[in-house]
């Protein structure tokens, strides 16, 4: 530590410091060896008698001025430290610079920041300062700096604790708040006997302050081992979390995956070593695509001691090699706790090396549409404060966080609070859709599998699979676009609709749709109601791929199908154009079709203008709904080619 090498220098330049001050009283000089010689022997109280002496006679000894700071420093009496090495530098700064240094890191660790920076700045201009100094002064200078600006401008900060049901006498980690607001994931940490437990447990919203029935996640998730760092797919079928010392560990700690099975969870399963090393991983956060895992971990490639990194899902279940989340994100220090948000794109994360309040603070970084991460935020003072700020989730509206704190007050050593979130710390805004997936003739619930693309993009925005058990489904939708929406299982004809979320208006209630899936049989007909034409053409629009690209898919796996491609028009126009009109559409989807691979003898076309309308042609509602392509199964055995 630095006063050890303020110790040094007096035993090896004593005399020749001494003889530089001038006409030095003897009884000064002796009173100030014999506390050299106390401090060599740890007797600090003796020491500072001595000195005390000293600087009685002479208030302006630098040399005890120096001395006194160290004992004072070891003592942990911080602030009579800065007042002798305060005096020390006002009498002569360039007596010994390092001093200047000594004292800038008492005043930047007792939360001084305004009196640390020109000591810090005036320590710089020596000539002979220590690369490892010149780069502490440069970051607690910034630091300083940062930490200055963020008291002097408060967000809005107003902490709710969630009660007595919710926080223990312990410690309580937030994991995950569902997408309707209704459940809260936490993790309780309790001391038994000579360890601590981590269990999961999950508290209910009973009203717009109040959560209580509270009850463990039980088995198979919680054990008699820890568990920690729990997060959920945004549809509520995926859980994740991360488990230490396992008999199937990779590592010292591993990440693990478990679905929804109806009420409980499957039996978890090792995520496998595509994802867990020898080395630590945890704090896993999954996205709403369904296919991207967020976590932290120390192994090597990263860019400090712990950082996030990202791996994804492939259609084949398997995962590919997590990538490092990058410098933007990352630092020469720790990143923990990333919460990706259901809008897909907002990253809350802890850091310990980004400029900050205390030894962890809350950021949050964006992805742009070039798939590179914004500069990371600090979500500013009182929200971040001295202390080590972790964990924290924020909601599907984007309205409220909720965090884990120490706050006095709190009924543990670690509490949950919700607050509102600043403006600038908001997401994008999100609503959610939900529904039952059920057979349209004996009603019977299914798992299905969703895929929700943005239709200007063409990019998969989620995917989500329906609980086997009950049917249910839940898909997260960002705002302010255009949606295509398709629902499959094998075995049954695929459901599509579209549809746009505008503005705020979009996020105030869920979207509710219960959607009934059609067995393959003949004569069943699927209207495709994400194919688009240009205006009074037959020319596709780009964006009619997706969906084509799914009765493709759908044709392939199903060989033993022939169908016939219909096109549909609403009343305006004359009878022979909208005719003619309709089997021109109908002919580009036979194309497109048939230049993918799919046999000719598979597929017919026919064009219906206005004769079989299913909507009221008297509203701009219904000639929408008029104004259609279909395909029905004509035959369900293999043709002769």
């Amino acid at each position: 530590m630095f006063f050890f090498r303020i110790f040094f220098l007096f035993l090896l330049l004593l005399p020749s410091m001494l003889m530089a001050q001038s006409n030095p009283d003897g009884r000064e000089m002796k009173h100030h060896r014999k506390a050299l010689q106390y401090y060599n022997a740890s007797a600090f109280e003796e020491a500072l008698k001595e000195l005390d002496k000293a600087l009685r006679i002479n208030p302006s000894n630098i040399e005890s001025l120096l001395l006194s700071g160290d004992i004072h420093s070891l003592r942990g009496d911080v602030l009579t430290a800065i007042e002798s090495y305060n005096k020390a530098v006002a009498t002569d700064e360039s007596f010994f610079p390092p001093a200047l240094y000594i004292l800038a890191n008492l005043q930047f660790n007792s939360g001084l920041y305004r009196d640390c920076l020109p000591n810090y700045k005036k320590y710089l201009t020596y000539a002979k300062v220590k690369p490892i100094e010149q780069t502490r002064a440069l970051k607690n200078i910034e630091l300083a700096e940062f930490r200055i600006y963020a008291t002097e401008n408060p967000v809005p900060f107003e902490p709710v604790n969630l009660g007595s049901d919710v926080n223990g006498e312990g410690y309580e980690f937030v994991n995950y708040i569902s997408a309707d607001g209704e459940r809260l994931y936490f993790t309780r940490r309790t001391p038994k006997g000579a360890r601590k437990d981590e269990d999961f447990f999950i508290a209910s919203k009973l009203n717009d302050t109040i959560w209580g029935s509270v009850k463990e996640l039980g088995h198979p998730i919680n054990t008699p081992g820890d568990e920690g760092a729990m997060c959920l797919s945004p549809d509520g079928q995926f859980l994740f979390y991360a488990a230490c010392n396992r008999p199937d560990s990779y590592g010292s700690c591993d990440l693990y995956a478990s679905r929804k099975t109806g009420d409980g969870w499957s039996e978890p399963q090792n995520l496998g070593p595509a994802v867990n090393t020898s080395f630590w991983e945890s704090q896993p956060s999954f996205s709403p695509d369904g296919r991207t895992l967020y976590f932290v971990s120390n192994r090597p490639g990263g860019w400090g001691g712990s950082d996030i990194w990202i791996a994804r899902l492939n259609d084949n279940g398997t995962w590919t090699k997590p990538e490092n989340a990058g410098q933007v994100i990352n630092t020469p220090e720790a990143e923990r706790g990333p919460f990706i948000h259901p809008d897909g794109q907002t990253l809350y994360f802890s850091s310990k090396g980004h400029p900050g309040m205390g030894e962890g603070d809350i950021f949050m970084s964006r992805l742009n549409i070039t798939g590179e991460w914004s500069k990371p935020a600090n979500l500013g003072y009182p929200v971040n404060t001295a202390a080590d700020e972790v964990t924290m989730v924020v909601d599907i509206q984007g309205r409220f966080a909720y965090i884990s704190s120490a706050i006095d007050g709190g009924f543990g050593l670690t509490d949950i609070y919700r607050f509102s979130l600043p403006e600038t710390a908001k997401p994008l805004a999100v609503t959610y859709m939900k529904g039952v997936v059920s057979d349209s003739i004996s009603n019977a619930k299914l798992a299905a599998d969703f895929v929700l693309t943005d239709l200007e993009t063409g990019n998969e925005i989620a995917r989500s699979r329906s609980n086997a058990a009950n049917g249910e489904f839940l898909v997260c939708i960002p705002t302010d676009r255009m949606y295509a929406l398709t629902v499959e299982k094998r075995g049954y004809l695929f459901y599509s609709a579209h549809f746009a979320i505008e503005g705020e208006a979009g996020i105030e209630k869920p979207h509710l749709r219960n959607i009934l899936l059609k067995p393959v049989m003949k004569d069943e007909i699927t209207i495709l109601r994400n194919v688009f034409f240009e205006t009074d053409s037959s020319r596709l629009l780009p964006v009619s791929r997706i969906e084509l690209d799914k009765l493709f898919d759908f044709l392939k796996v199903n060989p033993q199908i022939t169908i016939e491609i219909s096109g549909h028009t609403d009343n305006s126009g004359s009878i022979p154009y909208n005719l003619e009109l309709s089997k021109m559409r109908a002919e580009s989807v036979y194309n497109y079709l048939a230049g993918k691979g799919i046999s000719k003898s598979r597929l017919t076309f026919k064009g219906y203008g206005a004769t079989k309308p299913v909507a009221d042609n008297n509203t701009p509602e219904g000639k929408a709904a008029n104004r259609r392509t279909e395909f029905r199964i004509i035959s369900l055995t293999v043709p002769d080619n």
